[in-house]
């Protein structure tokens, strides 16, 4: 059987939708029989898309954030559970124990010093040939556009919340 070859993609942007692609993904990887872990970091909160996640089987999911910093800064507890994150993929990559691996918000993870580029760097090197791997996320590292063979970028052209509309179950969470 002939391997697979693998990608690196990037989703970034200031838009909507990063995820909601990410997860696109996940389902369409899963129903052509491949398996999926998706990783997400600083987030820690209930997204209405973890319920129908969890009723696939090729799919798991992990939250490796704890409540929403987004507008404080990070505390000790954020770094711990980044870094908790960041061990459990590198094992999976390490081990190659997937197909498809998304690091969602991993970005974001970069931007606030919750773990290093050197550190993403290292893992995305020693990327198995056949593992697909996606990251999401605002503020993407100009540095990450080198070693991503996709990138998408998400730019926001108009969006309702400014003119007060907040966030949507099942559309924005």
């Amino acid at each position: 059987m002939e391997i697979r070859r693998g990608y690196i993609q990037l989703y970034a942007g200031n838009g909507k939708g990063k995820t909601t692609a990410a997860i696109g993904l996940s389902i369409r990887a899963a129903g052509a029989g491949l398996k999926v872990f998706i990783a997400q970091f600083v987030k820690g909160l209930h997204y209405s898309e973890l319920d129908i996640l969890k009723k696939v089987p090729l799919i798991e999911v992990k939250q490796y954030g704890r409540d929403c910093f987004i507008k404080h800064r990070p505390d000790e507890n954020n770094i711990i559970a980044a870094r908790h994150g960041l061990k459990e993929v590198t094992d999976i990559i390490f081990e190659n124990k997937t197909d498809v691996l998304i690091l969602d918000e991993v970005c974001v993870a970069l931007h606030y010093h919750l773990f290093e580029m050197y550190e993403l760097k290292r893992l995305l090197d020693r990327k198995p040939e056949s593992m697909e791997i996606i990251l999401t996320g605002r503020y993407a590292p100009e540095e990450l556009s080198t070693m991503c063979d996709l990138i998408t970028d998400m730019t926001e052209v108009k969006h309702y919340y400014k003119n007060g509309v907040q966030a949507r179950e099942g559309i924005e969470y």
